[in-house]
């Protein structure tokens, strides 16, 4: 058995996307992902994904060149690999945007979410080789299936009059009607019983009502609420007072640690007053997420001991890898925070991935989310697909997803074919075809 690295080939894709709104505009027609895959001496390749924007390419390409002749298994060196790339790349160095969702960003991020690629790539060559799923490279599953929760949207019916675009069947989303309509077709094709809605779009009246509505349509069926740090903390405080027991978690209602932790201990500060006065048994608020400001092990100090966060939203892609989020779940179980998974517009190798190293998280309480279903377009031969709001945990070697070649060519010549205004994932400039004078609002915006 050689495994030693004989090629790497990066093709960068774009891939449709329907017009989902948040709070800093709308997403593009087509969003850039990057598929990597990894050849062996053997002839095994391996396929990974992540973010296909410039400067994610900027540092893939030097990257994957430093791989060759190195060993599939040695998933360390990775990391090692990346910082010598960084050196070379010193313009990357400092602050750096890769995404106003992410919350503050810095070359380090940077690097891990082009590390989380190759390491995926990595895996699934080193699990082929070796005949083993994914899962067991990673200490075996603990669970057969994982769950996954609709995400919900948002949405116009159609990108702008005049943009080129692929067409889709779900319809506008933009009052509490809309979404339970949306999420009605999201149980009834996927089979979900979770429901999460990207907020920071209306005003929070209009948001706390699609949520009650929801609570109506769907009782007893755990929601989410995700305003991408859009509020500010009295607003955060009036929000989750008005939801109480409907939400299951409220994620990045205001931005930064410091001010979710001001959320935190005033809901708990307000749960032990009403206590005091007789009114036992109410919880400590709604439990605090987050995918904004924890996203490196750095940033989980602070927020951990300011209490700041009750869950944490793990992203392979933000982490480094699944190695990595392994890790991130031990910290938490640790100090009794929560974990699931984030995630961005992603196709199959993605979900296959998550799906992987989430099967192998034992303490995993919240379905994951998952924009699978919103991307029509993917480059395996076989859609995943989900089945109870589930996807069933694949024991075939590596992550066991093929590509589809032609699938692949074809969504890199429309890449290649682009004139460079949808290489970068900018939901701000996307808002500005429909409305000229928009612009990204300060936060908090509410």
């Amino acid at each position: 058995m050689n495994l030693t690295i004989t090629d790497v080939r990066l093709t960068p894709i774009l891939v449709a996307d329907p017009p989902l709104l948040n709070t800093q505009g709308v997403h593009q027609p087509y969003t850039p992902r990057l598929i990597v895959e990894v050849v062996t001496a053997d002839g095994i390749t391996g396929v990974g994904e992540t973010y296909g924007d410039t400067k994610y390419l900027e540092l893939a390409r030097p990257f994957a060149e430093k791989l060759i002749d190195r060993q599939v298994s040695d998933l360390n060196g990775l990391f090692t690999t990346a910082d010598e790339v960084a050196v070379d790349q010193s313009r990357v160095f400092g602050q750096v945007d890769v995404g106003g969702l992410r919350g503050v960003q810095t070359a380090d991020k940077l690097r891990l979410s082009v590390v989380s690629g190759f390491e995926v790539a990595c895996l699934d060559a080193l699990g082929k080789a070796l005949g083993l799923p994914v899962h067991a490279l990673l200490g075996g599953k603990v669970r057969d299936a994982v769950e996954y929760s609709a995400y919900l949207f948002y949405k116009w019916a159609d990108h702008p009059e005049g943009v080129a675009c692929e067409k889709d069947d779900w319809g506008a989303a933009v009052d509490p009607a809309g979404v339970v309509e949306q999420a009605r077709l999201f149980k009834e094709r996927y089979g979900f019983t979770s429901f999460k809605l990207k907020g920071g779009v209306f005003p929070p009246d209009e948001e706390i009502a699609a949520v009650r509505a929801l609570a109506e349509a769907f009782p007893g069926h755990p929601l989410r609420l995700d305003p991408n740090g859009a509020w500010s903390v009295e607003t955060s405080l009036k929000v989750a007072a008005e939801l109480g027991n409907v939400l299951e978690y409220l994620e990045d209602p205001a931005l930064g640690t410091p001010a979710m932790a001001e959320v935190s201990a005033r809901m708990k500060g307000a749960a032990r007053s009403a206590s005091d006065k007789g009114g036992g048994g109410r919880r400590a608020g709604v439990p605090l997420a987050t995918n904004m400001c924890v996203t490196t092990f750095g940033e989980i100090k602070e927020a951990f001991t300011k209490d700041a966060v009750q869950v944490v939203l793990s992203d392979h892609h933000y982490w480094g890898g699944l190695r990595n989020t392994r890790q991130l779940a031990a910290i938490c179980r640790t100090f009794g925070v929560a974990v699931s998974m984030h995630s961005n517009t992603h196709l199959g190798i993605s979900l296959a991935a998550m799906t992987h190293v989430a099967s192998t998280v034992p303490d995993l309480h919240h379905a994951c989310d998952s924009h699978y279903p919103w991307q029509s377009e993917d480059v395996l031969t076989e859609r995943l697909t989900f089945e109870g709001g589930k996807v069933a945990v694949c024991d075939a070697p590596g992550l066991g997803v093929e590509l589809d070649r032609d699938k692949l060519r074809f969504l890199h010549q429309r890449w290649l074919d682009d004139d460079g205004s949808l290489r970068e994932r900018d939901d701000e400039a996307a808002m500005r075809v429909a409305d000229p004078g928009w612009v990204t609002p300060a936060v908090p915006r509410w």
